[in-house]
């Protein structure tokens, strides 16, 4: 199924926690970050130093508002 949900283990400023999104925001996320220069982890911690909702929900936006910013 393209739009399954998955469950991912992230490490935020030394503890363990898990987020559930798409295998394409995942996908997009993680190149996103690799084209940063910075690891996964690094770029979740930066989300949620920023985040008001849930992590998984700021990963989807992140996303999204990157894909609108190369749209522009």
């Amino acid at each position: 199924m393209p739009d399954e949900i998955i469950k991912r283990s992230v490490s935020i400023s030394g503890h363990r926690t898990s987020i559930s999104v798409e295998k394409e925001f995942w996908d997009l996320f993680c190149q996103m970050a690799e084209d940063q220069s910075i690891s996964i982890n690094a770029l979740i911690g930066r989300l949620d130093e920023e985040r008001s909702g849930n992590l998984s929900s700021a990963v989807r936006l992140y996303v999204l508002r990157k894909l609108l910013e190369m749209s522009e």
